[in-house]
């Protein structure tokens, strides 16, 4: 038998002929003024990802699997996942204006002071982590009042 190829609607087409031309085009002017630099910066940024970080928050995802395991609440480790990675995300993005490394040109370049961006981004964890405690509170409370509107079960 010889199977069919799938191309796809004409619009799907259309779609990612125009997101190809607009990567590509991209790349043409990221490429063009230090092209050896940016590819130095996005094989390192590879590797240190794929040899540091992942293993990194492999580990610590396990640990915190393990530890609500230990107390029977696995279901809830995406209540902590969630808010971790968007934290992650954020400290990783912004990491040189949290960590105060770009201070001068960031002032020069802005007239704002960078000195704020790390209790921001820890005052922004702590609403993550605390809307995620405030709908794994609701949930559970949500639980508990079908459970109790359910009958008893006859034995």
């Amino acid at each position: 038998m010889r199977e069919r190829l799938v191309i796809g609607s004409p619009l799907t087409l259309l779609l990612l002929s125009c997101s190809f031309a607009l990567a590509a085009y991209a790349g043409v002017r990221l490429l063009a003024g230090d092209w050896f630099g940016v590819a130095l910066w996005v094989v390192g940024a590879a590797l240190l990802h794929d040899l540091v970080l992942l293993p990194l928050y492999a580990a610590a995802d396990r640990a915190v699997v393990r530890g609500l395991g230990a107390v029977r609440r696995r279901e809830w480790a995406m209540y902590v996942r969630v808010p971790a990675a968007l934290s992650g995300l954020l400290l990783l993005v912004w990491f040189p204006l949290i960590g105060s490394l770009v201070e001068a040109r960031y002032r020069s370049a802005t007239g704002l002071p960078p000195e704020v961006f790390l209790t921001r981004w820890l005052l922004i964890t702590a609403v993550l982590f605390g809307g995620s405690a405030l709908l794994l509170v609701v949930r559970l409370l949500r639980l508990r009042r079908a459970a109790k509107r359910r009958p008893p079960a006859v034995h």
